[in-house]
């Protein structure tokens, strides 16, 4: 049967409606019904990167101890670091005695000798010879001690290393003269300007390397003479300076008694045995009591 016109386009209407709808259908979003676990934040998110755990920006910079900046408190080494200083020894207080001895002029241009001070105060006096034997050992011992000494010390014998001398000198020791050439015949082979040559010798040299002009002289060997006398005074020098007491191969030697007396001139040298012979003159110096003092405080010519 025939369909009019009418309604073939009534049916094709209605065919295209559900067309139009099927296709607006599939275009669509789909939506879900899920929530997200995950709360969103309101704050700004940074734009810097992480830092790994233990890098040095993620650690608070800190003073050291050395006033320098470290990180997370850890001291960064540095070789300009001062060292930790050595302490220094302790001295003992030294007893102060006032000196009840004068030292005697020069009389008609002769330079007295003393070998033995006369005084009631106990009070010994070190004197150290020549300058052979240079060790640390022996720095070190009247160190521990704390002696002072008077040092005549021979040029020649010195010559190879005079500084090693200052060490004593920083101890409280004195620098004296013990000639240049440490000739012990001196008295009986030269005449008196050759001895004056060889005494100021050592004048000039004491006073180049120590920064002192010598006070007292030793005679080589102990022997003097008025012409030595006359020599000395000339070289500006106070005294000759001998002995009564001495240390010597890990003893002592007396010339009078058999112990150490008050105001004894002890002797002793720079040798090899050094440490025996302190030793005995320590021991003989304790037992008789007795202070250790610089012979020319006691004099007053330091």
């Amino acid at each position: 049967m025939p369909v009019s016109q009418p309604a073939r386009r009534a049916v094709l209407g209605v065919f295209g409606a559900s067309l139009v709808a099927g296709l607006s259908a599939c275009a669509a979003p789909e939506t879900t019904t899920a929530q997200s676990t995950v709360p969103q934040s309101t704050a700004p998110q940074s734009t810097t990167p992480e830092l790994p755990h233990g890098s040095a920006s993620a650690s608070p910079e800190v003073a050291g101890p050395n006033g320098g900046l470290s990180v997370g408190g850890e001291v960064p080494p540095s070789s300009s670091a001062a060292p930790t200083p050595t302490p220094a020894a302790t001295k003992r207080i030294r007893r102060t005695f006032i000196p009840d001895y004068q030292l005697p002029p020069i009389v008609g241009g002769l330079a007295p000798v003393i070998t033995k001070i006369e005084t009631k105060h106990p009070v010994v006096f070190l004197t150290i010879d020549d300058g052979n034997i240079k060790t640390p050992e022996s720095v070190k011992l009247m160190a521990d001690y704390d002696y002072p000494a008077s040092l005549f010390l021979t040029r020649d014998t010195i010559a190879d290393n005079p500084a090693f001398f200052n060490a004593f000198k920083a101890q409280g020791s004195l620098v004296e003269n013990h000639t240049v050439t440490h000739n012990i015949n001196m008295v009986r082979q030269w005449g008196y300007q050759q001895q004056l040559n060889d005494i100021v010798g050592m004048q000039d040299y004491a006073l180049q390397h120590y920064g002192r002009r010598p006070t007292l002289f030793r005679p080589p060997g102990g022997a003097y003479s008025n012409v030595m006398r006359q020599a000395v005074a000339a070289a500006g020098m106070k005294a000759i300076i001998t002995w009564e007491a001495k240390a010597n191969a890990g003893k002592m030697d007396y010339q009078v008694g058999n112990s150490l007396r008050p105001g004894d001139i002890v002797l002793m040298h720079f040798r090899a045995e050094f440490a025996a012979d302190l030793a005995a003159f320590r021991a003989a110096q304790l037992a008789a009591g007795l202070e250790v003092v610089l012979l020319e405080d006691f004099l007053g010519v330091a």
